[in-house]
């Protein structure tokens, strides 16, 4: 008892991280990412659309819990409040405004999914090798302001990219609006 005290009292101690060790978030990590990676496995591959869309609830919240993980806070909760919430729900009205098939969609599927999967990995993997290419010298300041704080991220998106905001807060109004300009028009051509 009195040896753990003297250890908690050494100034150069480390200081407790938190309710995981870093073993235990890299391993909540590794398998939220394996859970969000199938679900977005099934949102892709499932045939009926508004299971694709339930499922693609669950990958956007996988990537907020891996935010989370990260100590990325305000990058987990524009995650869930812009994707899953709305995002997810305009995509959810704009399938019921336009009156898609609830259950399974024969003319959903093309019957080019290993083109589709051939496009997926080339695309994967360009997408791969232009990040490392572009972050390859960049290294973090670890003494610097924390990286994923509310603070430097706000500061960041704010100077740099508020037009780019704007313009997909435009871009989603104008789909809904298109949604429901579609559906009236139908609703009237049957009556």
């Amino acid at each position: 008892m009195a040896a753990h005290s003297a250890l908690a009292a050494r100034p150069d101690a480390p200081a407790p991280s938190g309710f995981l060790s870093p073993a235990g978030v890299e391993i909540a990590f590794l398998l939220v990412g394996i859970a969000t990676f199938g679900a977005a496995l099934v949102t892709v591959t499932t045939r009926q659309l508004v299971h694709a869309a339930l499922w693609l609830v669950v990958a956007l919240g996988g990537l907020a819990v891996e935010y989370l993980l990260l100590t990325a806070e305000f990058i987990a909760w524009v995650q869930v409040l812009i994707y899953v919430g709305s995002v997810v729900v305009l995509l959810l009205f704009g399938l019921m405004l336009t009156r898609a098939p609830i259950g399974r969609s024969p003319d959903a599927d093309s019957g080019n999914r290993w083109a589709a999967l051939g496009v997926a990995v080339a695309a994967a993997g360009a997408l791969v090798w232009v990040v490392v290419d572009a972050f390859r010298t960049t290294w973090i300041d670890l003494d610097g302001p924390a990286q994923g704080s509310t603070g430097a991220t706000g500061s960041f998106l704010f100077r740099h990219w508020v037009l780019p905001f704007e313009a997909l807060s435009v871009l989603l109004l104008a789909a809904l609006v298109g949604a429901i300009v579609l559906s009236r028009k139908r609703g009237k051509e049957q009556s």
